[in-house]
């Protein structure tokens, strides 16, 4: 009969059900990007349901990064457009070679802010000395910074970098200049030859998820990369965060 839930339909949670439906009103287009949804009393009356199930709906859709919550508002259909972070293309000498940040890659005309610490002269973490064969007293210098898009922070970077090869540089500074850290080492005759990224999901720490502003349930992609030079010495890590519901990761490879 119309309308007759199927035994699923009546196992499946109630919250997952309305969930469900609220999805896919969005994808249908009926609740548009910015558009306010359904309150809990609104889904409490609607589907005879507690409205704690009617919240639990709409608090699962903002931890899916489907909604995103105003306080004293509601929920919203999250109306952020997802950054399309293409590995292959961002670290072309090209761009970086060209004075070009990498983001513009993945950006294009939205404005990328970093929001830079002051770099530091450090003793580096036990797994970036291993990675990078320095020896024990060696110092690196630490970049840390936290990127935002239309005023919401995307991913919180650290690049540690051998001070024996950049001390007196400008990438001891804010500012590194047109290009950035991959064209200032090229200057200094270790222009990255090689990359490596590793890739993998995970849930963040609070303080990461209140460094980047998450949303309860959101994961992070931890990205760690290493720049190579010619001679195979690894002359950046790169330790990067991205909140997991702002980026669609894209790949380009050709034969």
């Amino acid at each position: 009969m119309p309308g007759e839930k199927t035994p699923s339909d009546r196992e499946q949670p109630a919250f997952q059900r309305i969930a469900a439906e609220l999805r896919a009103q969005i994808l249908d287009g009926v609740l548009e990007p910015g558009q306010k949804v359904p309150s809990e009393m609104e889904l409490k009356e609607r589907h005879s349901v507690s409205k704690m199930t009617a919240r639990n709906a709409l608090v699962s859709l903002r931890d899916q990064g489907v909604l995103e919550s105003r306080h004293g508002k509601g929920f919203f259909v999250r109306s952020f457009e997802p950054i399309r972070r293409n590995a292959t293309k961002r670290l072309s000498k090209e761009l970086w070679g060209g004075g070009q940040s990498m983001w513009s890659v993945d950006v294009h005309d939205r404005p990328m802010i970093p929001l830079n610490e002051e770099p530091e002269e450090i003793s580096p973490p036990a797994e970036v000395a291993r990675t990078m064969g320095l020896a024990v007293d060696a110092t690196v210098c630490k970049r840390a910074r936290v990127y935002t898009v239309e005023g919401v922070p995307v991913m919180a970077a650290v690049s540690y970098l051998p001070m024996d090869v950049v001390a007196g540089s400008p990438i001891v500074q804010i500012d590194t200049g047109p290009g950035g850290i991959y064209a200032r080492l090229a200057d200094l005759g270790h222009e990255p030859k090689r990359f490596r990224e590793e890739l993998r999901s995970r849930m963040p720490s609070p303080e990461e998820a209140a460094q980047l502003g998450m949303g309860a349930g959101t994961p992070v992609m931890h990205i760690v990369r290493t720049a190579a030079d010619e001679s195979g010495r690894i002359v950046e890590v790169n330790d990067m965060l991205l909140d997991a519901s702002r980026f669609v990761m894209e790949y380009d490879f050709t034969d």
